[in-house]
């Protein structure tokens, strides 16, 4: 969850500083792609966390 959160920052600023920056757009993508990487990230482990197996007695 650690690096979910950092990740989602990461993508904010980067994203912050392409929108804000001239010609630094690419900053912008990058912080989109990162987002989105995360977000898979997270689905990933929320389903891996999910499926959790029951012992048999």
């Amino acid at each position: 969850m650690t690096l979910f959160l950092l990740l989602v920052i990461v993508a904010i600023v980067l994203g912050i500083i392409g929108a804000v920056a001239d010609g630094l757009f690419y900053l912008l993508i990058i912080g989109i792609a990162v987002f989105a990487a995360a977000l898979i990230g997270l689905g990933m482990h929320l389903r891996r966390s999910g499926r959790r197996s029951r012992k048999l007695r």
